[in-house]
């Protein structure tokens, strides 16, 4: 996929291509304007040597009687005779060219100052050139570009029988017009340069309150605004929000959208905040009357009258559903606790220890798994609640135990890694399905489908668990597949006595 460019560097490229495009187009003009110029001035050079040439033949030559015939016509000056009239440039050619367009002799003038005849093949591109006095542009070999003119002796006379041509070299033209190029380039090259530098100083300048406003979403981006409650005070600054500027409407827009999410996050929070006092008020009103069903229950099912079978079917089922009941309530009682921020009662806690005591106790209840320990023989410490993370232990051990078929294997293991100490809890079970992996922390989730779940859950128990690792400052993440499905706990190591 192609990058895109910065707005930075997209207005630094466009400024330096417009310069070099104005540059561009002021030399084309700049050259072609003084070439024209140069050759217009030649040509009237070549014009007037010309002419030059015939009025010194003209004031020397003898006119023919009158009546005399073409044989009697004058004749125009020689190449020789043109070209030694004073006031001739080095470089001009001059010649004749007879009635059938061809040329008769051409000589130049060298830098020297003395005259050349020139060979057939040098002369052979002057051959049929029209007699009507216009210049025209002639490369010859050897000598480079000319503007040529052939006259006739007369301005009516354009059939006589011979002609005069002369040039003159366009060399001196060419290379001025090639100084300008070359200056104009280098000059081209210096300013696409110092728009560049200037450019990037400018479009940085220019850019900084999209900068300060890029820095203000980047830092709301960072928050956890998951959860909890969030104080969303950043805003951008009064000078960086003005309507009247481009970069102004971008950051009023900015803060008009975090006061939105403020609002939200406000009304969320103490939504939050309600259901969560009135999960705890319930949890603490229903316990007493479960209490009181599941001792009823239980002494009605124990009195001394013996009772029907239904009956007491009934009431065994009314006191394990008010046993599981109590259990949801306490849960629900537990988190509503965290979620408010419950104090927990910290202390030095050795993971190792604990962790021991844990797989001895999950080895006792599930008897028919196969349960292994690796501990460290340093202990593992860490500042927390040890009853909490007694639980965080038992409940990681009783899913493994649950969610796995019989004679699975569960490893459980400590080790610190710097300051930080990782409990895993692996088993060899069947693993979990991909669709809950992603919500297996939420509360109520199950994870009967992907695992073979023999007894009732209420769902609450990774989600107490991530809860209560949370107070803790820690983490907890599960990477799971067949054969293998590993929860993986990160606590705070306590600081080294």
């Amino acid at each position: 996929m192609r990058r895109a460019l910065s707005l930075r560097w997209t207005l630094i490229i466009g400024i330096a291509a417009l310069v070099a495009v104005l540059t561009t187009a002021i030399g084309l003009f700049s050259t072609v304007s003084l070439r024209d110029d140069l050759v217009a001035r030649l040509d009237a050079q070549l014009v007037e040597a010309t002419n030059r040439s015939f009025e010194r033949f003209d004031s020397e030559a003898v006119k023919p009687p009158p009546g005399a015939g073409d044989e009697h016509a004058p004749a125009p000056p020689s190449g020789a005779d043109a070209l030694g009239i004073p006031g001739q440039r080095a470089g001009t050619i001059a010649g004749t060219v007879g009635a059938d367009g061809e040329v008769a002799a051409a000589q130049v003038i060298t830098e020297e100052g003395t005259l050349r005849s020139l060979a057939a093949d040098e002369y052979a591109p002057l051959n049929d050139i029209s007699t009507d006095g216009v210049p025209r542009t002639v490369h010859l070999d050897g000598l480079g570009s000319y503007r040529v003119i052939v006259r006739s002796p007369g301005a009516d006379d354009v059939g006589s029988a011979s002609a005069l041509l002369m040039g003159l070299p366009l060399a001196d033209a060419d290379a001025t017009v090639l100084r300008l190029a070359l200056l104009i380039g280098v000059a081209g090259v210096v300013g696409v340069g110092l728009a560049i530098v200037v450019g990037t100083v400018f479009v940085r300048v220019a850019l900084r309150p999209l900068d300060r406003i890029a820095k203000t979403a980047a830092a709301v981006s960072r928050l956890p605004l998951d959860s909890g409650a969030v104080a969303l005070t950043m805003r951008v600054a009064g000078r960086d929000a003005d309507a009247s500027t481009e970069v102004g409407k971008v950051g009023g827009a900015l803060n008009a959208l975090l006061d939105h999410v403020a609002a939200a996050l406000a009304s969320r929070q103490a939504s939050e905040a309600k259901l969560s006092r009135f999960v705890a008020d319930a949890s603490h009103e229903l316990r007493t009357p479960l209490a009181s069903i599941r001792g009823y229950a239980e002494l009605s099912r124990r009195a001394p009258e013996k009772l029907p079978d239904s009956a007491a079917h009934t009431f065994g089922r009314i006191e394990a559903e008010s046993v599981r009941m109590s259990r949801l309530v306490e849960d629900l009682l537990l988190l509503a606790r965290l979620d408010e921020g419950e104090q927990l009662h910290r202390g030095p806690v050795d993971l190792t220890q604990l962790l021991t005591d844990a797989v001895g106790d999950a080895r006792a209840a599930g008897q028919q798994h196969r349960w292994r320990l690796r501990v460290p023989s340093e202990p593992v410490i860490v500042d927390g609640d040890a009853m909490r993370l007694h639980q965080v232990v038992a409940n990681l051990l009783s899913n493994a135990r649950v969610h796995t078929p019989v004679g699975t294997a569960v490893t459980a293991s400590v080790r610190a890694a710097g300051r930080v100490a990782i409990v895993e809890v692996r088993d060899l079970g069947p693993g979990i399905d991909e669709a809950i992996a992603a919500t297996l922390f939420e509360r109520f989730v199950r994870g009967d489908v992907a695992r073979n779940r023999k007894t009732g859950s209420t769902g609450l128990g990774l989600a107490i668990t991530s809860a209560i690792v949370e107070a803790h400052g820690g983490s907890i993440a599960v990477s799971s597949g067949p054969g293998s499905t590993i929860f993986t706990v990160r606590l705070p190591a306590a600081p080294a006595a």
